[in-house]
């Protein structure tokens, strides 16, 4: 069975396994790189979880990290949702709605009024993801990528 975790700070060893299998299996679906983290200390680590009260969350399987989400407050009532990814073994088990649900509820009780969310393109497993869950792609343009044309696909879900 699949279970949601919450992290702190002190869990870091869990949000950076999670994170480098994400980056490793996953390349494509991140702005980030894995040679940005994989040498990283415990100081890097310790430091994602300082971003402005943030809420991170760890999907678990048999022990082992198999999902990971966060969420960021943002200017103007609203949050962001990033950095969501489900290892390949759990996909199709509902881990990456669970996850979703889990920063909504987060975002709700933060006050926030809409949650948005940055896809790359060509990620079209995670757009019918996130259009499942309620997101809609907006006009609003997203960061520009390294190839300085492509830019991300900004989507937003309103929660009142």
């Amino acid at each position: 069975m699949v279970r949601l975790r919450v992290l702190t700070e002190d869990d870091w060893p869990l949000w950076r396994d999670a994170r480098l299998a994400a980056l490793t299996e996953a390349p494509h679906a991140f702005k980030s790189r894995l040679s940005d983290w994989r040498n990283g200390g415990e100081e890097l680590w310790r430091a994602r979880f300082a971003l402005r009260a943030s809420c991170n969350i760890v999907a678990l399987l048999d022990g082992r990290p198999v999902g990971m989400a966060t969420g960021l407050p943002e200017d103007g009532g609203g949050c962001e949702l990033r950095s969501v990814w489900v290892s390949p073994g759990a996909r199709g088990r509902g881990v990456g709605d669970g996850l979703i649900e889990a920063v909504e509820t987060w975002a709700r009780r933060s006050g926030a009024v809409t949650l948005k969310l940055a896809v790359l393109p060509g990620n079209e497993a995670a757009l019918a993801l996130y259009q499942r869950n309620g997101f809609a792609v907006t006009t609003e343009s997203g960061d520009v990528l390294p190839d300085g044309v492509t830019r991300e696909r900004v989507m937003r879900k309103e929660l009142r």
